[in-house]
């Protein structure tokens, strides 16, 4: 056990032991003070804590600081009943507050305790059991609220719980704090009969036991019993305030200092009619002027100064805004529209233009919009407009792609050129500039038009330059089109799907799956080139699986499963063979050795070491493919693929990576090549 645990333990069981066990007169004064500070303490924590909940662990608080005082309450009645001296600090207590007249002392005193049980006790305990009765009432609404937010995708299910938890811990602590708020009632009836006790009975037993006369022994308890009651009462009206500082502060953004500094001196001007009314009264009444004009004089200046500084600041504003005014008109662009990032762009340095240009017979328009319809077909994904514009600090024959406001590709192109890209062998007659074809890395040569026929002839692709920049675009959005479907796009795709098939999509969302958990899935298909054109038979798998497992991860492997048909054609060629490189057993049961289990999934655990060794026998074999100019496709047992998927994924993303179950069972599939331990 730690030493703080420990010596909380310690803690409480000795404050019990205090009511049993007498206490040395140093030692109680000790206690005493301490009870004092940790009063203070709590009464400084309340009036800088912004949220209720931030100091949740009030009503326990409250209840170990109810049993401490009365502890020290006992220990104090018994020494001042057997010994007539309780310490110092009762007894200084005593004597200052009563100033050497007993009668005021106790008037004091007793105020204090009117205070303290009808003002305070009684108004925080109110407020706690209406706050508590109110958040309690108020709890399915917020349940609701939550729901609807995460089914509009609004937020994800993590935040989701964050603020389920926050909900239950508001009703906690107000239910807390109503029952809390009882330690302190009955605190304050307990402090009234241990001074009645600690009078009456100290004045007899001063009498009968100590031999004092009446008016000493009368004298000498009502000193102690006025001590023992202030040093009681004041922590008890600190830590009673601080309670009802927590429980009624409501909205409230800052702590309390910079809640009354903005609120109580937010009108500046009201300040002049106070102190007019302060003048008045040191005018119009017998009250001394010497008393109301400086007072009157001081809020007067203090609203002239807050009144100047808010002129101030509302002119800084103003002028802000009139700046802001003029540099929209300025710019010939919204600033506004500036701050938003378009998901896809292309951008083009100023020899491109005519690529654009419809008057110079550019169609780049016409061929993205084609693009669009091609990755609808393909890919089954919505592309979202994408935003053509020339940008002058570019090369003048270069362009950049872009994604989010982030550049992802880039180019260059030599207008009235074609780019020609070598069938495997050059031919020396053919001659041009070399260069990259952008979109697959390929080398290849910027020929002129002359040269064009020689190079066809000699086996040549010949490919014109707003071809070379659709292909490379197509290859782009393909790339990153699982960055492209958010749960805004997903929501579309729904209410597609709804219209022909309303009963699916409403037994799916939300009460199986969530729109977020959709694009989750939606988006691992995409992002390993699977189409999510069928969404109909996408559906139908999560409704069948989602009742058991919320896990993307998994979701997608039983997509991918129930689309065996579209992988098995996107992949095989019906007259030849599927040729593929399988995973020894061996390495299947390491990777399978190293999966591990967690609350969001579970994920691969293995050893850099055993990563690299698998990774580099991938390679070779991927390698050994790509050279004799045959697809590398992996094939795997399903249990791993996802796993294999992701150790493969930064470097060999473009490897498919296929189970056995997403294979027909009447395709031929040749293994050219195995990757063994």
């Amino acid at each position: 056990m730690k030493i703080r645990d420990l010596s909380i333990l310690i803690g409480v069981i000795g404050i019990v032991l205090m009511m049993v066990v007498p206490i040395p007169k140093g030692l109680l004064d000790v206690l005493l003070i301490l009870n004092i500070s940790i009063a203070i303490m709590i009464l400084l924590i309340a009036m800088n804590t912004q949220d209720a909940l931030h100091f949740s662990i009030f009503p326990t608080i409250l209840l170990l600081t109810t049993i401490f005082r009365l502890a020290l309450n006992v220990s104090t009645t018994r020494l001042v009943l057997s010994k007539a001296d309780a310490g110092h600090v009762v007894e200084t207590f005593g004597r200052f507050v009563a100033g050497g007249q007993i009668a005021i002392g106790f008037v004091v005193f007793l105020i204090l305790v009117v205070v303290q049980f009808i003002v305070i006790t009684k108004g925080s305990e109110r407020v706690a059991e209406v706050g508590a009765r109110f958040t309690l009432d108020a709890m399915p609404g917020k349940q609701m609220s939550i729901d609807a937010d995460l089914n509009a995708g609004l937020i994800n299910e993590h935040q989701a719980r964050e603020r389920r938890e926050k909900i239950g811990k508001e009703a906690d602590f107000y239910g807390a704090m109503d029952g809390a708020s009882k330690f302190v009632k009955g605190d304050a009836i307990a402090s009234i009969i241990i001074v009645l006790i600690n009078l009456i009975a100290g004045f007899i037993i001063g009498m009968a036991v100590h031999g004092m006369d009446v008016m000493t022994s009368l004298e000498k308890y009502s000193i102690l019993t006025i001590g023992d009651g202030l040093v009681s009462q004041i922590p008890a009206l600190l830590i009673s305030t601080a309670a009802g500082i927590i429980v009624t502060r409501a909205a409230s953004e800052g702590n309390m200092a910079d809640d009354l500094s903005k609120q109580l001196l937010r009108y500046p001007k009201l300040l002049y009619i106070v102190a007019g009314t302060v003048a008045l009264l040191g005018l119009a009444t017998p009250i001394p002027m010497i008393s109301t004009i400086p007072y009157a004089a001081i809020l007067a200046i203090a609203g002239y100064r807050l009144q100047k500084n808010l002129n101030k600041k509302q002119q800084e504003e103003e002028l802000l805004v009139e700046e802001k005014h003029i540099e929209e008109v300025r710019s010939p662009e919204s600033v506004i529209s500036l701050l938003q990032v378009d998901p896809i762009e292309f951008e083009f340095g100023y020899g491109l233009i005519p690529l654009a240009d419809t008057s110079q017979g550019g169609d780049l328009l016409d061929r993205i919009i084609m693009i669009r319809r091609q990755c609808a077909l393909e890919m089954g994904l919505i592309v979202p407009v994408i935003r053509i514009r020339d940008n002058i600090q570019l090369k003048p024959n270069e362009y950049v792609i872009k994604m989010k406001g982030n550049t992802v590709a880039r180019g260059e192109l030599l207008l009235h050129h074609y780019l020609a890209m070598s069938p495997g062998f050059d031919d020396d007659s053919v001659t041009g500039i070399e260069t990259q074809e952008p979109a697959f890395g390929l080398p290849a040569l910027w020929i002129d038009e002359a040269t064009k026929e020689r190079a066809e002839m000699a086996g040549y692709t010949v490919v014109d330059p707003p071809s070379v920049v659709a292909t490379h675009l197509t290859e782009v959005i393909k790339k990153y089109a699982h960055e492209l479907i958010g749960r805004q796009e997903t929501k579309a795709l729904i209410e597609s799907v709804k219209e022909t098939y309303p009963a699916l999509v409403e037994e799916l969302i939300p009460s199986i799956l969530s729109i977020g958990d959709v694009q989750k899935v939606l988006s691992k298909l995409l992002k390993e080139k699977i189409s999510i054109r069928d969404l109909v038979t996408i559906f139908e798998t999560l409704a069948d699986y989602g009742k058991f497992t919320k896990d993307p991860e998994v979701l997608t492997e039983y997509v991918r499963q129930s689309l065996s048909r579209q992988i098995t054609q996107q992949y095989a060629n019906s007259s030849e063979p599927l040729k593929v490189i399988t995973v020894s057993p061996a390495i299947e049961k390491k990777i399978a050795d190293a999966v591990q289990q967690s609350d969001q999934g579970s994920y691969l655990a293995m050893d850099p070491a055993s990563s690299q060794a698998i990774y580099q026998r991938l390679t070779e074999q991927v390698n050994r493919l790509v050279q004799s100019g045959q697809q590398p496709i992996i094939l795997t047992s399903p249990t791993i693929r996802m796993y294999l998927r992701q150790l493969l994924e930064r470097s060999l993303q473009d490897i498919p990576v296929i189970s056995y179950s997403e294979l027909e069972p009447s395709i031929e599939v040749q293994s050219v090549g195995v990757v063994s331990a």
